[in-house]
C-alpha cells in the first residue's frame, strides 16, 4: 500500500519533469544527499540543446542579481516537513466557514497551500513589510543568516548588540528585502489562477526592485499596471522637501490579460448628470458622439439618418451599424442636435442596464483615496476607538480591487489570498464585498504570530501577538457586518490553522536512521501530543483537499472516521490494531474518493494487504494510501 509523503511538494523535481517532457535526453539519475536515486538535470547536454540561445560565462546581460538571490531560488524549491494544525478555539463557525487563517511564517504556509490551491487563487493582495531600514522580522535561513553577516561584517558584537543600523550602506539593505520577497513570490504565482491578479503595495524604497523582480517571475508581457496611490490627506508637519503623499501598487497577472473592467469610482459617477423618464431605473447618463473620422472605411456604416423630415450623414462615417442604431433611435437613446446647419448625433450613455446594474468603467493608474485615514478609521470604530494598528490598508481598496472584472468573466466566486496579512484589512474588506453584492469569495490570510511592541497600543490591551490582533479585528467586524445584513448569509468565519512541525516522527522521515536497541520506542510513528484532527489535516495537505471543505465524523463499527465533504475524504487513525477485514468492508460502502489508514491500525499484516483488494472489489473508484 503507497504512503503518503507528509511534507510539501519539491518543486525542483517538479521543474526537472518539465525539462524531461521537453528534453527528455537531458535528464539523468544521481545519488542524492540521503543516498537515494533522484532525477538531475545534465547541464551539458541541455547547453547543447539550446545552443543558438544560452546565456553563459561571463557574458554580459540584462537582469537582476543580488547576494541571496541563489539561496532564495532553492528555499522556494526546498520541501519542509512541516504541517497546518487545527486551532478550533481560536477559528469562527469552524465547521461551516470557507476561510482560513494560517497563523506563522508565509514561506511555509505558501509551501504548504502549494498542492491544495495550486492555480485556484483568483486574487492576491499583499502588503509587505516595507524596506524602512529597520531590523526585519522575516528573516530566513539561507546560506549566511543575518545574524552572522551581521558579525562578520562588524556591525554586531560576539554578545548580539547592534553596532550600525540597517541603512542603505549596508551591502545587505536591499539583499535581505529581495531574498525575502523573492521566494514568496515564486511560490505565490503558483496558486494563481490563468486568469488570476496579484496587487502589491510599496514605497519608492523598493519599487524598482520590484519591478524588476515582478518581471522576472510574472513575465514583463503579464505587467497590468503600476498604480499610482494618494493615500494621505497631507504630508505632516514635519515635511522638509516634498509632501510624499503616494505609495504605489503593482499589478501583475499570471497569464496576458485581455480586457480589465472595474467600478466606477465616485468622480466617474458623478459625470451622469443629465436625466431622462428613464432615471428611476437606469440613473443618469451622458452622451457619447456616433460620428467618426478615424475608423477605416465601411460602407455599412455610411448610411443616412432620418430625422424630422431631414436626412444626416456623417462626414465619414457612423460607428454603429444602422440596425444599432434604429433600435437606440427608436427607444429614445439618442439625442439629435442641429446649430448653424450643423447636425450633432450623440448616444446616451445610462449610469446603469435596463436591470438597474451600475456600468463598470476602465481601472484608472491614478487612484485619488481612499486614505490611510480611512483605514485607520475603520480600526477604531471596531475597537471603542483605539487605534490598535498603525497604518492600516482601507478596506475600500481591496474591496475595489476585488470587484474588477477579468477578460469579460464578472465572479463573486473566488479565493483572495493575502500572506502579509498585516491589519487583517484583506479579510474584512472580502466579508464585507460579499455582504454588498451578494458574492461568495472567500479570504485565505497568513500571519507571523509577531510580538506585539510593549509600548504599543495592542499589547496594553492585553494582545500579545499581531496575530491575535487580526484574529479579533475579523471577529469584530464579522460581527457588525451580520448584524448590518441580517437577511443575509454572509460568511463571517474563519478556520485557524498553526504552521508546527510535522507530525510524524523523525523516524518517519528517516528510518534508516533508527539504531536496533530504540526499535521499541518507535511502534508509532506519530508524535504523542498530535491528535486524529491534526493527522487528517496534514493528510488533506498532503493529498491537495481543499482545507475548508465541511468535516464530520462518524462511527463505525466503534471507531472513528472522518469523512470530508461526504465521500471526498474517508480518514480513520484507530492506531491500536482494530482496523480488520470486516471493518474495511463496511467503510468501503461509504464509496470514498480516497482513504487513509494507520500503519499501526491494523489488526495483522493480512489485513492490510488485502486492504486495496476490498477497495477494488467494493469501490473501485477509491485511492488507498496509509501513514
Amino acid at each position: 500500500m503507497e504512503k503518503l509523503k507528509m511534507h510539501s511538494a519539491n518543486l525542483t523535481q517538479d521543474n526537472i519533469a518539465r525539462i524531461r517532457d521537453l528534453f527528455p535526453g537531458c535528464i539523468t539519475e544521481a545519488k542524492g544527499k540521503d543516498g537515494s536515486v533522484k532525477l538531475a538535470v545534465d547541464f551539458d547536454q541541455l547547453r547543447q540543446e539550446l545552443a543558438e540561445s544560452i546565456v553563459e560565462g561571463s557574458q554580459e546581460r540584462y537582469h537582476l542579481n543580488w547576494p541571496g538571490k541563489r539561496e532564495a531560488l532553492l528555499a522556494a524549491n526546498a520541501p519542509i516537513a512541516k504541517t497546518l494544525r487545527p486551532c478550533r478555539a481560536d477559528s469562527v463557525d469552524f465547521e461551516t466557514t470557507k476561510n482560513l487563517f494560517i497563523e506563522g511564517d508565509n514561506l511555509d504556509a505558501l509551501k504548504l497551500l502549494q498542492e491544495t490551491y495550486l492555480g485556484k487563487v483568483k486574487m492576491i493582495y499583499i502588503d509587505p513589510p516595507y524596506n524602512t531600514g529597520n531590523d526585519f522580522i522575516y528573516e530566513d535561513n539561507f546560506a549566511e543568516a543575518t545574524e552572522e553577516y551581521l558579525r562578520r561584517s562588524n556591525q554586531k558584537d560576539e554578545e548580539g548588540g547592534r553596532l550600525t543600523a540597517n541603512v542603505t550602506s549596508n551591502g545587505r539593505f536591499h539583499s535581505i528585502w529581495l531574498t525575502m520577497i523573492y521566494s514568496r513570490l515564486r511560490l505565490a504565482r503558483n496558486l494563481l489562477t490563468d486568469d488570476g491578479l496579484i496587487f502589491i503595495s510599496i514605497d519608492e524604497g523598493e519599487a524598482s526592485n520590484l519591478k524588476l523582480v515582478c518581471d522576472e517571475i510574472f513575465g514583463p508581457d503579464n505587467f497590468v499596471e503600476q498604480i499610482a496611490w494618494k493615500n494621505k490627506y497631507g504630508s505632516g508637519a514635519l515635511t522638509k522637501g516634498f509632501a510624499n503623499v503616494h505609495e504605489y501598487i503593482f499589478v501583475y497577472s499570471k497569464n496576458q490579460v485581455s480586457n480589465l473592467a472595474a467600478p466606477l469610482d465616485d468622480e466617474q459617477r458623478s459625470a451622469y448628470k443629465l436625466r431622462d423618464e428613464n432615471f428611476d431605473i437606469r440613473g443618469g447618463y451622458i452622451t457619447q458622439p456616433l460620428a467618426t473620422n478615424s475608423k477605416d472605411d465601411r460602407p455599412n456604416l455610411q448610411y443616412t439618418i432620418h430625422h424630422n423630415g431631414k436626412e444626416i450623414r456623417p462626414e465619414k462615417q457612423w460607428i454603429w451599424s444602422e440596425e444599432r442604431f434604429l433600435s437606440a433611435y427608436r427607444k429614445g437613446e439618442i439625442v439629435i442636435n442641429e446649430s448653424n446647419g450643423k447636425f450633432s448625433v450623440r448616444s446616451k450613455q445610462y449610469l446603469r442596464d435596463e436591470n438597474g446594474v451600475e456600468r463598470l468603467g476602465k481601472p484608472i493608474s491614478l487612484l485619488n483615496g481612499p486614505f490611510n485615514q480611512d483605514g485607520t478609521k475603520e480600526i477604531k470604530e471596531l475597537f471603542d476607538g483605539t487605534a490598535i494598528f498603525g497604518f492600516p490598508k482601507p478596506t475600500k481598496l481591496i474591496q475595489y480591487f476585488a470587484s474588477f472584472v477579468v477578460n469579460d468573466s464578472p465572479d463573486k466566486d473566488f479565493i483572495v489570498l493575502d500572506f502579509f496579512s498585516g491589519s487583517g484589512s484583506t479579510a474584512d474588506a472580502v466579508i464585507r464585498l460579499n455582504a454588498a453584492d451578494g458574492g461568495n469569495r472567500r479570504f485565505i490570510v497568513v500571519q507571523l504570530p509577531e510580538d506585539c511592541p510593549k509600548e504599543s497600543d495592542a499589547f496594553k490591551a492585553g494582545y500579545e501577538t499581531i496575530a491575535e490582533v487580526i484574529k479579533e479585528r475579523i471577529r469584530r467586524a464579522g460581527k457588525k457586518i451580520a448584524a448590518g445584513h441580517p437577511k443575509q448569509n454572509v460568511d463571517t468565519g474563519f478556520r485557524v490553522l498553526k504552521v508546527d512541525s510535522s507530525n510524524m516522527a523523525d523516524i518517519f522521515y528517516s528510518p534508516d536512521a533508527l539504531e536496533k536497541p530504540n526499535l521499541d520506542m518507535f511502534v508509532d510513528n506519530i508524535k504523542p501530543d498530535r491528535n486524529s484532527e491534526d493527522l487528517l489535516f496534514q493528510v488533506m495537505l498532503d493529498w491537495g483537499v481543499d482545507l475548508a471543505l465541511p468535516i464530520a465524523k462518524q462511527a463505525i463499527q466503534g471507531k472513528d472516521v472522518f469523512l470530508v465533504d461526504g465521500n471526498a475524504l474517508a480518514a480513520c487513525f484507530d492506531g491500536h490494531g482494530g482496523v480488520d477485514e470486516a471493518f474495511v468492508k463496511e467503510l468501503a460502502k461509504v464509496q470514498p474518493l480516497r482513504v487513509v489508514f494507520r500503519d499501526a491500525g491494523f489488526k495483522d499484516s493480512s489485513v492490510k494487504i488485502n486492504v486495496e483488494q476490498i477497495f477494488k472489489l467494493l469501490s473501485p473508484a477509491t485511492e488507498v494510501k496509509c501513514i
